[in-house]
């Protein structure tokens, strides 16, 4: 059942799928809307099972499952890839690639290849105060309070 961001507890699931490039503010809508619509119907028979989700720096799709009385299974996480490799295929964005690095640059996200990171660190274009984005985050706490951080203070600081 969709239900508000706010009334999903901080033990939920997080799955985060950053695209490999901005959304288009013509596509922004339509996307919403499937997304809500996936949410909506993603398990729908159970009604303990909780699902919200945030369309972020239009770039980012990030789904919450508050799953303490319905796990999430195998089966339903398979239902949510196809959604994305739906989105994928319809917008001709990358979302399911983990391989990359997400960061502020300004009022800007940019999204690079991990294997960029130590020459866009050479160059000075990223710094250790470089707010990046932990896409590998697994509860709405940690999306909360350790999904934009300095790079010094995330995984990647191991680049510096």
């Amino acid at each position: 059942m969709f239900v508000d961001y706010d009334s999903i507890s901080e033990d939920a699931k997080v799955w985060i799928y950053p695209s490999s490039r901005k959304f288009y503010d013509t596509e922004i809508e339509e996307i919403e809307n499937k997304i809500k619509n996936f949410v909506e119907n993603w398990k729908s028979e159970d009604e303990n099972f909780k699902v919200s989700y945030q369309f972020l720096y239009k770039r980012f799709v990030i789904f919450f499952a508050d799953d303490e009385l319905s796990p999430v299974s195998n089966l339903d996480i398979d239902v949510m890839v196809s959604f994305i490799l739906e989105l994928q295929s319809d917008y001709e964005v990358t979302l399911l690639d983990k391989m990359n690095v997400c960061f502020k640059q300004g009022e800007f996200v940019q999204y690079k290849e991990l294997k960029e990171l130590k020459t866009l660190l050479k160059n000075k274009a990223v710094t250790e105060k470089t707010i990046v984005f932990d896409n590998l985050i697994t509860n709405k706490f940690d999306f909360e309070n350790y999904w934009e951080i300095p790079m010094e203070e995330s995984w990647y600081n191991r680049f510096l």
